[in-house]
């Protein structure tokens, strides 16, 4: 307990600390996506709406799909080159079986890249995650309360594999949306995951993710998701921990899981790392932070991979790679 405590605490510090980074743009064109909006541009990409606009002679926020808009460069004259990092992993994988999407983001400069990073994979159990930060701004809101109880129903609630419920519960049990929220993530609960998205509805989870930034969600209602989302996903739930005590629970909870064979396997003890993990045959999947000296957010995405512990053996070593990267930045 004093241990969880302790782990507890320093998320709060290391929180309180990152706040006074600003995240920098490099500088691109981006074609205007169905949905976008200024504002989750510029959050998608680390710069501000006045920069879009002065950038790209705008007189109102207006914009529309197919729009193509100049991402200004932002990064700093001393941030760091990630191209080796990038080159490296690329280099590890190019002879690994099967498809892997990897996004990067140093959570220090804002520099980021990604492999493969856009292309549609399994979100796996990745997915709890934005749903439970959906459950979270909605008690923040005033809309839900952590004591609100949901009835389970095994016509539509059901789901074997991740999780303990499936073991005890029964029909007419009432669980509390804290508790369903908490073993989704800290227990993969797929039945506390069903709950909770039955209860709120999958459309409105859907929206939820768009408006964070989302783009490949929920695509014809397979759960297929991005690197580069999940990382959204991951900087969301960053943000309003930053503001929100729920919300440093729920870093809390992701660094407490029960399955820890993706990115924490090969990162050295007393590190935190707050991450979803998340499997379905043949794709391995995590997604968080490793708050090491200079914390920076992994996600891996994969599909097609044979062997499960060597699928996540190898989002292991990647997490590791970007680990020794950035504590030599640090050390230098």
């Amino acid at each position: 307990m004093f241990r969880r405590y302790k782990r507890f605490v320093s998320l709060i510090f290391i929180l309180a600390a990152l706040v006074v980074f600003p995240l920098v743009a490099r500088a691109m064109n981006y074609q205007v996506q169905h949905g976008d909006s200024l504002w989750l541009i510029a959050r998608r990409f680390g710069t501000s709406v006045d920069a879009l606009k002065s950038n790209n002679n705008l007189s109102s926020d207006v914009i529309y799909p197919g729009q193509k808009l100049y991402i200004p460069d932002g990064t700093a004259a001393d941030a760091p080159d990630y191209t080796s990092l990038q080159r490296q992993i690329q280099e590890f994988l190019a002879d690994k079986p099967g498809t892997y999407g990897v996004y990067f983001k140093d959570l220090i400069s804002g520099q980021s890249f990604g492999i493969n990073a856009d292309t549609p994979l399994p979100a796996a159990s990745t997915v709890k995650l934005p749903a439970v930060l959906y459950i979270n701004h909605l008690v923040a809101a005033g809309n839900l309360d952590w004591q609100q109880k949901l009835t389970y129903n095994s016509a539509t609630d059901y789901q074997g594999g991740s999780g303990i419920l499936q073991f005890s519960v029964k029909d007419g049990d009432k669980l509390t949306l804290r508790t369903l929220a908490t073993m989704a993530i800290t227990t993969s609960d797929n039945i506390a995951y069903n709950m909770l998205r039955n209860f709120v509805g999958k459309g409105s989870i859907a929206d939820y993710m768009r408006s964070l930034g989302g783009q490949t969600v929920f695509p014809d209602g397979q759960n297929l998701s991005t690197a580069r989302d999940m990382a959204i996903y991951v900087q969301a739930a960053l943000d309003f921990a930053r503001v929100n005590a729920d919300g440093r629970r729920l870093l809390d909870d992701m660094a407490n899981g029960i399955y820890n064979e993706g990115i924490p396997l090969k990162i050295p003890d007393g590190v935190t790392v707050t991450h979803k993990e998340g499997f379905i045959w043949g794709s391995p999947a995590d997604a968080g932070v490793v708050f090491g000296s200079r914390p920076f957010i992994v996600t891996v995405l994969s599909q097609g991979i044979e062997d499960p512990d060597q699928g996540f053996a190898n989002i292991a070593i990647i997490a590791r790679m970007m680990y020794d990267y950035q504590e030599n930045l640090a050390r230098n």
